[in-house]
């Protein structure tokens, strides 16, 4: 098994490549939302992860699927990277690549990746809301929320852009109510 880095070695040139193709084709949003659609896919189809990881599996199968899943509508110069990644036997990095790639559109449009994690759904004016606060902290011009739902939290949310961690969870207060209880 690769390290997080050496996969982060390898993803990136490809991811760069791929931005490449895109901004030459001014297809950077399009590309965008089938990395989205991708990522969101092999997360949810272990299945589809397995058939990609399997060394044993031949590359004109592998590639036969991969044709199925972009489908005919979809992008060819998109279709054409993904054959590609399995001529070069690098199609086991494609969530790391899609993922990088989405980073580099990002650093491209000035936004930032807010992680939340709330004890249940956010409502879309709650979403607005956490938005416009990470906008305030960053400066960036638009935030794009990853969101996940954790119900240990009790209540609250943890906020994650970047480095930086904002815990405004009813867990993270007990915590530091606990901790200043024991020290004091």
């Amino acid at each position: 098994m690769k390290s997080n880095i050496e996969t982060a070695e390898i993803a990136q040139p490809y991811a760069q490549a791929l931005m490449s193709v895109a901004q030459s084709q001014n297809l950077t949003e399009e590309f965008g939302n089938d990395a989205r659609a991708l990522l969101d896919l092999l997360q949810n189809s272990q299945q589809l992860r397995n058939f990609i990881d399997n060394p044993f599996i031949v590359p004109d199968t592998k590639k036969a699927v991969i044709s199925q899943v972009v489908g005919e509508g979809g992008n060819p110069y998109l279709r054409n990277f993904l054959l590609l990644l399995v001529d070069k036997r690098r199609i086991f990095f494609l969530d790391q690549i899609l993922k990088q790639y989405l980073a580099l559109l990002r650093q491209l449009n000035q936004t930032v990746l807010a992680e939340v994690t709330s004890a249940v759904a956010l409502s879309p004016e709650q979403e607005e809301a956490i938005k416009q606060k990470v906008i305030g902290i960053t400066n960036a011009r638009q935030v794009e929320l990853e969101t996940r739902v954790d119900s240990e939290l009790i209540g609250g949310v943890i906020i994650k852009v970047g480095s930086q961690v904002i815990d405004a969870s009813l867990r993270g207060q007990l915590r530091r109510l606990s901790l200043r209880l024991t020290n004091g």
